[in-house]
């Protein structure tokens, strides 16, 4: 079982190495059975001495992880003071039309409902009130965030409507600024996929933590990243790695950045995957491992966060954050060019 913890900045906030991600929850990809969601929510409280962390969205299954976070803590008699829920707010359940949702079609599965994006003042505390319902239970997130502000301003047709889009982002931020003055929440953040969009936050609202997605991994770690992940450190501000796996390709998946991929469309991928897990057999390595290992190397990563639909996976997912291969091993990913760094450099 995990142990340590460290606080967000002085908001009294402690957070363990290994952050939960709830994605599988909402059927990502495939449908778990009930009592395989249920299992898995029993597998945290295992793995993670109290409180544990999750991280959720309203995104994630159109609201559908949200209420199986709370069903499977309820089931477990699980005390609200004994979690930590972060919610990426900015996603809003609406009644499904059609078989399937409209929002990302083909990626999460047999859903009731669908869900619209509303990244405003109003549209915020909109989704916040709606993800505090759907935890119910006397659950609520203390860790609030502006879901995919990157994906929200790449979506404007032009100058014009970027900074139309601009200004509904800082509204949106306004928002959870007065969530948190006002003690509904503890602390503010952002997660985003493209990490220069958080550095473009920085400079306009006083973030707790920021949230990077699959941007600082074993495949890709670029020196303006690293750089910036130690500006954040010396600022103070509380870094959460996750999607250290690209979206589980980097450990034999399927998917990559949240998309199908093969070697017809995509042969350098998967010829850097079939290198470096040549490496790791060569030195009797866990890819899993490593790839975690990486992602928690830098000095200003606090925590990783991890997702997984198997729950004999999460026990798994809690020891890779202790393991540590041996310096010949990151010292030959470097020789043969697969890394550009290793993880003793980056501490």
């Amino acid at each position: 079982m995990l142990r340590e913890k460290k606080q967000i900045r002085d908001t009294g906030v402690e957070v363990p190495p290994l952050i939960f991600g709830s994605s599988a929850l909402g059927n990502l990809y495939e449908v778990p059975p009930p009592a395989t969601k249920r299992s898995i929510v029993a597998e945290w409280l295992r793995a993670v001495e109290s409180p544990v962390c999750i991280d959720t969205a309203g995104k994630y299954g159109a609201g559908l992880a949200l209420e199986e976070i709370g069903k499977g803590l309820e089931a477990l008699s699980v005390s609200p003071q004994d979690t930590v829920i972060s919610n990426k707010l900015g996603w809003k359940r609406v009644p499904l039309h059609g078989e399937e949702p409209q929002f990302e079609p083909g990626v999460w599965k047999d859903l009731s409902h669908d869900a619209v994006q509303t990244i405003s003042y109003d549209g915020i505390l909109s989704c916040w009130e709606e993800g505090n319902e759907l935890l119910g239970n006397g659950f609520s997130a203390s860790l609030l965030s502006v879901h995919d502000p990157d994906e929200y301003l790449a979506a404007a047709e032009d100058r014009r409507a970027r900074t139309e889009r601009g200004k509904q982002l800082r509204d949106a931020y306004r928002a959870l600024e007065e969530l948190k003055r006002d003690g509904k929440a503890d602390a503010i953040g952002v997660g985003s996929k493209d990490w220069k969009i958080i550095r473009e936050l920085t400079d306009s609202v006083d973030l707790d933590w920021v949230m990077l997605a699959g941007s600082l991994t074993v495949y890709r770690h670029s020196p303006e990243l690293l750089s910036f992940v130690d500006e954040l450190d010396r600022a103070g501000i509380f870094v959460i790695n996750s999607a250290v796996f690209n979206s589980g390709f980097l450990v034999g998946g399927s998917y990559f950045d949240y998309r199908a991929v093969s070697t017809d469309t995509d042969p350098e991928l998967f010829r850097w995957r079939e290198q470096f897990r040549a490496i790791c057999r060569a030195f009797d390595v866990d890819p899993a491992e490593a790839c975690v290992e990486f992602g928690r190397a830098p000095r200003g990563v606090s925590a990783v966060a991890m997702n997984t639909t198997r729950p004999e996976r999460v026990a798994k997912n809690a020891r890779t954050v202790k393991a540590r291969a041996p310096k010949a091993f990151w010292d030959r990913l470097v020789q043969d060019r697969i890394i550009s760094v290793t993880p003793e450099q980056l501490g």
